[in-house]
């Protein structure tokens, strides 16, 4: 509920109430007296109540929820109370003095002084409740917005820490290639400003297509298949998937860094990869499975523990929308993370 749509409903509450309430009234003097009568004696009254009720809703209790004064906050509210009610008792032994009153509506006395201040801490009571829910949902509304922005500010933190070993290491490999004159120089400075573009401008947005984050994932094996010399098999699977659907931007790469860094050695030439996407009317599932390498397989089976950032991402993004999976054995480590689609 945004904060304009809540004030609007609440200045149409308000005047609501006391629409209903000179209604009600109005019905009920004409038993007795004559509808002129029955506006003055009405209408005349109700002026001050609601002076009196917005000065404590605007001004008095305001000064209270600030300064926790209840000596102060009471001062005024009686003085409040004293200077409408004299006011009231003056314009009405002015006003109501060319109505004559009924059996039912006596002129202002001890009992109508009662009644008068009765109706007069009724419409305090109300506006005060309203006052009190108004700064409960400003102040609600408030945090939810620094929230978001505390969300924000530590997703783009967590994005700007995708592996920059990445670009280092193909910025090292393209100057060797230009050295030697390669061809796949060319391919790299192409797939290369591919990739970053879509880091620059696409991974900015909430959402983009899966087909973008596909292509930028193609393009990122691809770099490392030439950095590496294609010591290793690959497969990429997205014959499965809508590439329609709605994604976070750089939701996926970080478990495809993770497999080259745990699943790559030059010393053994059984390096492989597999990654797969797929989809169903309800989610989408990422995979990733990767042999260990040799260096790791001493270390014991990789834990995972590089990937505790996307997992905070995740948390962000997809607050119980998701469902991530890792398993790490000797001979592979796979992870299965599926998406719940809107």
């Amino acid at each position: 509920m945004t904060l304009n749509f809540l004030r609007n409903r609440i200045f149409w509450l308000n005047f609501s109430f006391w629409l209903l309430f000179f209604s009600y009234k109005f019905y009920d003097f004409t038993v007795f007296m004559p509808a002129e009568v029955a506006f003055v004696r009405i209408a005349l009254p109700m002026f001050f109540h609601i002076i009196l009720s917005y000065t404590h809703y605007f001004f008095i209790l305001p000064d209270l929820l600030r300064s926790k004064n209840i000596k102060k906050y009471l001062l005024k509210l009686v003085l409040a109370i004293t200077v409408v009610m004299f006011f009231q008792v003056l314009a009405e032994n002015t006003v109501l003095i060319k109505y004559p009153p009924s059996d039912y509506y006596e002129t202002f006395g001890w009992a109508r002084f009662v009644s008068t201040l009765w109706d007069e801490m009724s419409f305090m009571i109300f506006t005060g409740m309203i006052k009190f829910a108004v700064d409960w949902f400003e102040l609600e509304n408030k945090k939810r917005e620094l929230e978001n922005q505390k969300l924000t500010a530590e997703l783009n933190y967590l994005k700007a820490q995708i592996n920059p070993h990445f670009l280092f290491n193909t910025l090292h490999n393209l100057s060797y290639l230009t050295q030697i004159k390669s061809d796949q120089a060319t391919e790299v400075i192409v797939k290369l400003s591919n990739i970053m573009r879509y880091m620059i401008y696409d991974s900015n947005k909430p959402k983009v297509a899966l087909s973008k984050e596909i292509n930028y994932i193609k393009d990122y094996l691809a770099l490392e298949g030439i950095r590496l010399n294609n010591r290793f098999e690959l497969s990429f699977d997205t014959s499965q998937v809508d590439e329609q659907i709605e994604i976070t931007p750089l939701i996926f790469i970080p478990f495809v860094e993770n497999a080259f860094k745990h699943g790559i050695s030059d010393q053994q030439s059984d390096n492989w990869i597999k990654v797969k996407l797929s989809s169903t009317p309800k989610q989408l599932i990422f995979e990733v499975e990767n042999s260990v390498s040799s260096a790791q397989k001493e270390k014991g089976a990789p834990s995972g523990f590089g990937l505790k950032n996307v997992e905070r991402r995740l948390v962000l993004s997809y607050p119980h929308q998701h469902r991530l999976e890792i398993r790490p054995e000797k001979e592979k480590f796979s992870i299965s993370l599926s998406l719940d689609l809107p």
